[in-house]
């Protein structure tokens, strides 16, 4: 690109100085003949003024006199009736201009000069026009030059940028130019990295919450799988499939719910449910876990509450909760739940050392974490909660008091209140 701009700008150039530099030659080549011309036409004119006059006076008529009358460089022949031709000057040879003049009284004058001079003249002029289109010539080229540099280093930068989206590196440069189509094309793709950016940021965001969401029904799952493998008991058989059937259910659920917000986060699938179903449906799905631990999992406070959101949405924030008490707490884990104004809320909290002072607020940013874990769950629990209208929040860091706050659906019943275990 560089080659064809420094080529039609030096061709534009070529073209300017063969069209207007041809004509001023020309004209200047006819103005400089024309002068000379009218010179010479000047002289004789004035040579044979002078000659007449002399003529009325009668007075001498030689060559000297006429001499000073006719420049050094010019040939002078002139005739009168009775009289010999007098000359002045040297005759020139080859091409010459010349200029006669004829008197009154059949006096004749002839003015001649060497075309020679003319033509040195007009070579001159040849040479400061040459001058002056080669110096045309060389700025065309130093600005062409110029502006394919200020043209050309932008579109290889784009070039590269480009070549980095296409690579997998989407960090926009936000570096302009100064030429508005370039600066747009800039533009266009920084807003297109900055998109790439958030869809890949969205997509590792995706699979890191789909494998911690997944992780809980899974673990879930293969420890029923686990009770049917080692048992000879028919109904203990049929308990546990039917627990592991509804596992199945919740991870078809989580799956589904995974795929919904990746298509389109703003879909919400909130509903009035029963709150006590999924405080219980998670209390017996985690409770042969701390039995393992040598733990144990109850609940307690108001029950036959109603709430608004996504029961499977619920289920995984409470499932988070207490499989982060299994992990980083001690001793009995608690569920209770209350009413505070027109929410429900569900207390989860243990006997363990509690959330570090380090860490507070900070426990649901993803990557934070107390111990060697992955440090998303929570962050995926207070974005499910926020997503059905609720939210998480830590009421209490020793011991840990976590509490999930749902919008509630009265009752016209009084609500009972009783530890269940």
């Amino acid at each position: 690109m560089r080659r064809r701009l420094i080529n039609s700008t030096l061709a534009v150039v070529l073209v300017v100085i063969a069209v207007f530099g041809v004509s001023l030659v020309i004209v200047e080549a006819r103005t400089i003949s024309s002068s000379a011309q009218e010179s010479v036409d000047s002289e004789a004119l004035r040579v044979i003024s002078v000659l007449e006059s002399r003529l009325l006076g009668s007075e001498r008529i030689n060559p000297e006199v006429l001499a000073e009358q006719v420049d050094d460089k010019r040939y002078a022949l002139v005739k009168m009736p009775g009289r010999a031709p007098i000359e002045v000057g040297k005759r020139p040879s080859g091409s010459v201009i010349s200029a006669t003049e004829q008197g009154e009284r059949g006096e004749q004058v002839t003015i001649e000069e060497s075309s020679f001079a003319v033509t040195r003249e007009i070579g001159r002029t040849l040479v400061i026009i040459g001058a002056v289109a080669l110096l045309a010539i060389v700025s065309a080229v130093l600005l062409a030059v110029r502006q394919a540099n200020r043209l050309t280093s932008p579109l290889t930068d784009l070039a590269e940028t480009a070549e980095r989206l296409g690579s997998g590196d989407p960090r926009p440069r936000h570096k302009r130019y100064g030429v508005p189509e370039l600066d747009r094309v800039a533009d266009v793709l920084d807003s297109s990295a900055e998109r790439i950016a958030r869809m890949l940021t969205a997509e590792r965001r995706l699979a890191a919450d789909a494998s911690h969401q997944l992780r809980t029904p899974l673990t879930a799952l293969s420890m029923r799988i686990e009770e049917i493998s080692v048992t000879d008991d028919p109904e203990t058989v049929k308990e546990e499939a039917n627990i592991a059937l509804t596992q199945v259910e919740r991870l078809t659920d989580v799956v589904q719910r995974l795929l919904t917000n990746a298509r389109d986060p703003r879909t919400g699938s909130a509903v009035v449910f029963d709150l006590d179903e999924v405080v219980k449906q998670q209390i017996e799905e985690w409770r042969p876990a701390y039995r393992g631990e040598g733990r144990a999992i109850v609940r307690s406070g108001k029950q036959g509450l109603r709430a608004v959101g996504t029961p499977g949405a619920v289920a995984q924030v409470l499932a988070a909760l207490i499989e982060n008490s299994l992990m980083h707490g001690g001793g009995t884990v608690a569920l209770r739940t209350r009413v505070t104004g027109n929410q429900a809320v569900i207390e989860v909290t243990d006997e363990g050392p509690g959330v570090p002072a380090d860490l507070g607020a900070r426990i649901f940013e993803r990557t934070i974490s107390g111990r060697n874990s992955t440090g998303i769950g929570l962050a995926v629990a207070r974005d499910l909660a926020e997503a059905d209208g609720g939210r998480l929040e830590l009421l209490q860091q020793q011991p840990p008091v976590f509490a999930l706050f749902l919008s509630r659906v009265a009752l016209n019943r009084k609500e009972p209140e009783r530890p269940v275990r």
